[in-house]
């Protein structure tokens, strides 16, 4: 595709809410509260925020900066910006396979949102107790054909939005979705907050405690804050690089990148307000671990007033929430086919959802038929594939992305600092580039090595 025939979006609006709407999905409203819970509460949120913007914003910068000056997706901006003879686009490749990666087990993720929004909206909740509802996951999981079947409706209906292109596909699926999203998390909040003693969850989610603290460790807290902040923005596998590559250059980099991650921190935040509230009032232990969403919500939506109906709008906003990344991510599989082997849109889409129907399987069938496959480190393969995926490739690629843009060995600081600084609005200052050379990358491999540890 030539860069005068390259596809953009219809409006500055709707590029914000398709980067936020990659960036904002499970691990915002299904990770980031317990996690909070189990790390003591405000005083996590309050480093998450710290290291939201010393390393989230700088990190995505890097990536829409390479996009948006290359006009290309990830390999082909490599081999346009590095210099000759040099092999940084070997890392372009990496990244393209993180992401196919990445939606090997988020579709079957995705697929389980789904499931239970349909769940609450026929009933199947009506009249249970809260000794039924653990089951209901437990038998979900078992039963390969009804995983499958929601799997294939997020795969097949996400490469469905994208043919019809960026603008009138990608961007007014996603305006909608994140409009309805925002819509439904400010109603739940409201919702939870009005419950019977909503107060003490407010309070122990809000409330600086140093005595929470004290009891998980601070160093713990700190970890744990830098690894959620640099999570959930799925940066280092140019998720969000492509979208850079179509944007305009009437807004500075910068100003964008601060606005999405404000849009994904919105999102984490009111998810907390939801939750915690909602556990105090039902008295349930606010660090529950994964099984929060699925065992525990479920069981609080029950025993309340409407719970019918307040169960099937959480889920239709974690189905959203789920499915924004979905489809942004599986752009970023149909773009550089595009880019790469010169395809149509139209055979790039169905040739990957023919593939994705195949490679999301081995999770679906993770969990029942394939139960005793156990790969890296005695993880499932769901666990396996998110290990590869979080763990690695994504501090690996944050820290490429870093050398490649802000070092001699590969685009450069000063080409860097001029595509970030063009635009209107919020300028990255030069007295950050000894931040970004020396100090970054140490963060970031921080990230890398807690990740890799055992415990």
């Amino acid at each position: 595709m030539e860069q005068n025939d390259r596809e953009s979006f219809g409006s500055r609006i709707g590029f914000l809410l398709v980067s936020a709407g990659c960036a904002i999905g499970i691990g915002n409203v299904w990770k980031f509260p317990y996690v909070t819970g189990q790390n003591g509460g405000a005083i996590f949120v309050l480093f998450y925020l710290l290291f939201l913007v010393i390393m989230g914003v700088p990190i995505m910068t890097v990536e829409l900066a390479m996009g948006r000056n290359s006009r290309k997706t990830i390999v082909q901006a490599y081999k346009a910006l590095e210099k000759p003879g040099q092999k940084w686009h070997i890392h372009g490749w990496l990244c393209l396979i993180g992401n196919y990666l990445l939606m090997m087990y988020y579709t079957t993720v995705a697929g389980w949102m789904l499931a239970y929004f349909w769940k609450f909206l026929i009933g199947t909740f009506s009249d249970m107790t809260n000794d039924d509802v653990p089951p209901v996951f437990e038998t979900m999981l078992s039963n390969p054909l009804e995983m499958g079947l929601f799997m294939v409706i997020i795969v097949v209906a996400g490469f469905l939005v994208l043919s019809f292109g960026v603008q009138n596909g990608l961007e007014l699926v996603n305006k909608i979705m994140m409009t309805g999203l925002l819509t439904l998390i400010v109603i739940l909040s409201v919702r939870s907050l009005t419950l019977s003693n909503s107060g003490e969850g407010i309070m122990f989610y809000l409330m600086p405690n140093l005595e929470n603290v004290r009891e998980v460790g601070l160093s713990k807290v700190i970890t744990a804050a830098m690894n959620q902040s640099f999570f959930t923005l799925s940066l280092g596998i140019a998720s969000m690089e492509v979208f850079g590559s179509y944007m305009s250059k009437d807004h500075s980099i910068t100003g964008e990148a601060v606005r999405i991650c404000a849009l994904d921190t919105f999102v984490a935040l009111m998810a907390g307000l939801i939750i915690f509230p909602a556990c105090s009032s039902f008295g349930i232990e606010p660090g529950a671990g994964p099984s929060l969403i699925f065992i525990t919500l479920p069981g609080i939506f029950i025993g309340m007033p409407g719970g019918r109906i307040w169960g099937s709008l959480f889920f239709l906003f974690m189905t959203f929430a789920s499915f924004s990344t979905v489809i942004a991510v599986f752009e970023n599989l149909v773009g550089p086919a595009m880019d790469n082997w010169g395809w149509s849109r139209q055979k790039s889409v169905w040739t990957n959802c023919i593939f994705m129907l195949i490679a999301s399987v081995p999770c679906v069938l993770g969990y029942n038929i394939l139960s005793n496959v156990h790969l890296i480190g005695g993880r499932d393969i769901l666990d396996s594939e998110d290990f590869i995926v979080s763990n690695l490739l994504l501090p690996i690629g944050a820290l490429c992305f870093l050398i490649f843009c802000v070092t001699r060995f590969g685009w450069g600081a000063d080409n860097f600092f001029e595509e970030v600084n063009t635009g209107t609005g919020m300028k990255l200052s030069k007295k950050l580039l000894p931040y970004l050379r020396y100090v970054l990358p140490v963060l970031i491999l921080v990230i890398l090595i807690s990740g890799l540890l055992p415990g």
